[in-house]
């Protein structure tokens, strides 16, 4: 497999020759920072092996205090940011979030290169928000934080209702969990499904969560002893190869088509289209990856019409070609329509 690298210069991912450095990672602690979410990048991305270099720093060098009982000493300090591939923000004690960057932190963003790729989790998302760094950008942050982060930041595209927002270069994530979503997503974009999998195992969380941050906001779970559609999502996984309507869907469920398209959106967050279709596009990317099927065999065998589907579906969530995408994780291309 071909892995890749953050290209700062072509703001995109790019795949790595033999000589090429482990794309590194700066994590930028502080003060008040969730010591949970703080090992989340270490946790995530050094399951991937050799191919990233981590390492941990603060504005000053100086410890910081975490928004437990205990401080935390780190070996690093702003210096680390000016080599780093990857910034990643973990969330700190919101009482210390304001419209202007803490004492220290504008200095310390400062150093970062430009394109660098910045990674924000939950909080995170203030700190980036108050340099003018999403400014006219989508970004998201906890749901319960929202009201407060559009008081502050007006200017930002906030989106409370997704895990994370990937902007190319700059990429938010909400609360704890959603870290992990978003790391596993770059490791993801980085070294493809494989890998990213991989990787989820050794956390063991899984590699993929659908819906957004609606499904937790008010009910997490159906109430006890209703029906729910996590039987007619694993049927309908299964046949993903056909032509699967709402009408089939509900029948399923034994449901009426209205109560279960709103039951499945309060567990997912999402409409049954939009989820059958990220289904799709997730085992299509799979297949291009592992297997010598052509495009329109794959576009066969995850349900799309036809090769040109798939391409344009493939192309709207990624951005690429099948045959680009196969290519980048691959190293070779397979025929089939591109």
């Amino acid at each position: 497999m071909v892995t890749v690298r953050w290209d700062p210069a072509r703001r995109a991912v790019v795949p790595n020759t033999p000589q090429s450095p482990p794309h590194r990672i700066a994590v930028l602690a502080l003060d008040g920072v969730y010591p949970f979410e703080l090992g989340i990048p270490r946790r995530v991305f050094a399951s991937a092996g050799d191919r990233y270099e981590l390492a941990t720093c603060t504005v000053d060098g100086r410890p910081v205090r975490s928004d437990a009982d205990f401080t935390i000493a780190v070996e690093h300090g702003p210096e680390l940011l000016r080599t780093a591939d990857t910034v990643v923000v973990p969330p700190f004690d919101l009482a210390l979030a304001t419209d202007r960057p803490a004492p220290g932190v504008a200095e310390a963003l400062a150093l970062i290169r430009p394109g660098t790729r910045l990674i924000s989790i939950c909080t995170g998302a203030f700190v980036l928000a108050a340099a003018g760094l999403l400014d006219g950008r989508p970004a998201t942050t906890h749901w319960a934080l929202a009201d407060h982060f559009r008081r502050l930041f007006p200017r930002v595209l906030l989106d409370p209702d997704v895990l994370f927002v990937d902007d190319g270069d700059i990429l938010t994530s909400a609360g704890a969990a959603s870290g992990v979503d978003l790391c596993l997503h770059v490791l993801r974009r980085d070294h493809g499904t494989a890998v990213a999998n991989h990787a989820a195992r050794l956390c063991v969380v899984p590699p993929w969560r659908d819906g957004g941050q609606a499904q937790y906001i008010e009910h997490p779970v159906p109430a006890a002893g209703a029906s729910g559609t996590a039987a007619t999502r694993d049927w309908a996984l299964a046949r993903l190869h056909l032509p699967l309507t709402l009408a089939e869907l509900a029948g399923h469920a034994a449901m009426s088509t209205r109560t279960f398209a709103r039951r499945f959106h309060d567990e997912t967050g999402q409409s049954p289209g939009r989820w059958l279709t990220q289904q799709r596009v997730a085992l299509a990317r799979q297949l291009l990856e592992a297997t010598d099927l052509t495009v329109d065999q794959i576009a066969g065998r995850v349900g799309f019409a036809n090769a040109v589907s798939l391409r344009q579906h493939l192309h709207a969530a990624i951005g690429v070609s099948p045959l680009a995408y196969r290519r980048t994780f691959t190293g070779k291309a397979f025929a089939g329509t591109a």
